[in-house]
């Protein structure tokens, strides 16, 4: 039993029963003051709370936890730390929270510089990342896109369903939820052209994914087994891959995505612990023709992680476009990262790990403008009557996640952002 899951604790923090952040979730992440003084954090409801202050106060001497870890900019040195050490520290958090424990709670002076409400601080990126690699594994995407541009007969390339496919892509332009994406140029191909122009893009898109963040993996040469790899994933976050459809088009092979990718990915400020997510593992599909022996895994590896998309116009008229799930993926995560790794590629702490665009078996379980206007060829209507066949100059794209059961409810707030001409 992990203690900081026990679904009956109650916090002495007041917040909302619908709260993406009860007790039960001590999510992981970096803030800085109206002072510009940068602390690691965590929150619950409406709170922040300073994990910087708490370990200058010696709130963390019952853990393992090395010294002055949380005095840093980001949490690239607490994920050095491992699972155990991880666990430790969000026990300690409940425990430090919970309603019956009078040690901070009644210490005002201490709370004074611990606690701060939500609407004082500004979210900054929490990790340094290192590498960040975005895989391609939700089969109705895959599946959609296959029709749209190939044989819809035979939608899946040969490789699909016996690897779970990705690239690497550029680690220096994500940024977290808040920043404005810059629409990218590049050169495209018109239609029924054969010389390219060089234009802004005209088909901008977003992504629904779920990026997950490591600590430090085994020495080069060495591979995690998919039995391993909840050891090496610290938590998950929401990801939102922008794509430039008609640069990528034109550039893509035979290497694959380059410019249309790279001019920027965002993610949600808090980092959720694999820990936090145990209540909502689920069974994924069942995979054929069978997996090659190391990516086979035991047990349940899927997350039941519901995932809205808002589009909000210039004018601020807001419409829920898709509603998708994490639980959809054919390839997990612990498969993600053994076969990331069976070649002896080392890991390191705080590289990201993306999901690739999660769609659903139904129209509006699609994760991508590319798939809900089907390349354009089909208009999407807002609540206000325009109409998006791709994002326009002022629109704003949040995408939240939560999960939900009777008992508990664990949320990963959004990632919102605002394009720009």
């Amino acid at each position: 039993m992990i203690k900081a899951n026990d679904i009956t604790r109650k916090s002495w923090i007041n917040y909302d029963k619908n709260s993406d952040f009860p007790i039960q979730n001590i999510p992981f992440g970096v803030f800085k003051t109206k002072e510009e003084k940068v602390h690691i954090g965590t929150i619950i409801g409406e709170t922040v709370i300073s994990l910087s202050k708490l370990e200058e106060l010696g709130y963390f001497k019952s853990t393992d936890l090395k010294h002055n870890v949380f005095q840093h900019n980001n949490l690239n040195l607490f994920l050095k730390q491992g699972k155990k050490i991880w666990r430790q520290v969000r026990d300690s958090l409940a425990i430090l929270f919970d309603a019956n424990n009078q040690e901070l709670q009644k210490n005002k002076e201490h709370q004074k510089i611990i606690l701060y409400r939500i609407k004082d601080v500004i979210n900054i990126k929490p990790v340094e990342i290192g590498d960040y690699t975005d895989f391609y594994s939700s089969k109705d995407h895959a599946m959609n896109v296959g029709k749209m541009f190939r044989d819809p007969d035979n939608a899946l390339l040969p490789n699909w369903l016996h690897l779970p496919v990705g690239y690497h892509g550029r680690s220096s332009s994500i940024v977290i939820s808040g920043v404005d994406i810059q629409r990218p140029s590049g050169q495209i191909l018109p239609k029924g052209e054969k010389i390219p122009i060089f234009s802004k893009s005209k088909l901008l898109d977003f992504e629904v994914e779920m990026g997950f963040i490591t600590g430090d993996g085994k020495d080069l040469g060495q591979s995690i087994s998919t039995n391993e790899a909840e050891d090496y994933i610290f938590g998950l976050c929401l990801f939102n891959d922008w794509s430039a459809r008609d640069i990528q088009k034109f550039e893509y092979v035979p290497l694959g995505p380059f410019l249309g990718k790279s001019f920027a990915s965002s993610i949600s400020p808090w980092i959720i612990t694999l820990d936090a997510l145990e209540h909502f593992r689920i069974k994924g599909e069942k995979q054929i023709p069978e997996v090659t022996e190391y990516l086979k895994y035991e047990g349940k590896k899927n997350y039941d992680i519901n995932l809205e998309v808002i589009l909000k116009t210039e004018q601020g008229n807001s419409t829920k476009i898709s509603e998708s799930n994490f639980k959809y993926m054919y390839w997990n995560m612990c498969q993600q990262l053994a076969h990331h790794t069976i070649n002896g590629c080392n890991i390191k702490a705080g590289d990201l790990m993306a999901s690739g665009t999660i769609s659903g078996p139904t129209k509006k379980e699609y994760g991508s403008m590319l798939e809900l206007s089907w390349g354009g060829t089909k208009e999407l209507k807002l609540k206000n009557g325009e109409i998006r066949k791709f994002l326009l100059d002022n629109d704003t794209v949040i995408i939240r996640g939560f999960c939900v059961d009777k008992n508990i409810r664990i949320g990963f707030g959004e990632v919102a952002n605002t394009i720009k001409g």
